[in-house]
């Protein structure tokens, strides 16, 4: 398998910590989201969408959207399993991991932070803060999820599923943001308990080959 990526990408991260739990092997193809690669045409020709990740099987077939790339993952790999064996376990996971990538995600990637600084012309202080603020904000909803169910080593049981899978990338960038992240006594424990584990430490940023300072 291929997978199209950007180290610093929360999606691409994602995909990257469920392929290193399954132990499956890929090859790395970075695209500097940065320095505007997935605009360029060729790479259009690959991502429709012109986002990443893509996950690209090894019949050509092309993927794109990390969770429905994990979800497919798990489904093909089952084991270890990303989601849980009943319903409503799953519903949870979901839950979980769609409060990250559906509710702090979207308003702080990358493109929405250079649309703040280049069309609206907030300064990098003004943009800085309103990316703290609603990741913050974010967390602590997830928090009180959290908090609403039994105690857990990791979001959901004690093993990692999608939700981690989520969550760590987003702490990833909070830290890179200074987001305050103080209070959020569950939150964190999940986030501690996959650093700890080697897939995830594996998946980091600065494991990745186009890794930057």
């Amino acid at each position: 398998m291929k997978l199209y990526n950007y180290f610093r990408s929360s999606a691409s991260f994602r995909v990257r910590i469920a392929l290193a739990l399954k132990g499956l092997p890929y090859e790395y193809l970075p695209i500097h989201l940065a320095k505007g690669e997935h605009n360029r045409a060729d790479y259009a020709d690959i991502a429709a969408d012109r986002l990443v990740p893509v996950l690209e099987l090894d019949d050509g077939t092309r993927l794109s959207q990390s969770m429905a790339i994990i979800e497919f993952l798990d489904e093909l790999h089952p084991t270890p399993a990303l989601l849980p064996a009943d319903a409503l376990g799953r519903a949870r996971v979901r839950a979980l991991a769609q409060s990250i990538a559906c509710e702090i995600h979207p308003i702080n990637n990358l493109r929405v932070l250079k649309y703040l600084t280049r069309e609206l012309k907030l300064d990098e202080e003004a943009k800085n803060t309103w990316y703290r603020h609603w990741v913050r904000s974010g967390l602590e909803a997830f928090e009180r999820q959290l908090a609403q169910a039994p105690a857990s080593r990791f979001c959901f049981g004690d093993t990692p599923t999608l939700a981690d899978c989520c969550l760590v990338p987003q702490i990833f960038n909070g830290q890179r943001f200074n987001t305050p992240l103080h209070g959020l006594p569950r939150t964190m424990a999940a986030f501690e308990a996959c650093m700890a584990l080697p897939a995830f430490q594996a998946a980091q940023p600065s494991a990745c080959p186009d890794a930057e300072a």
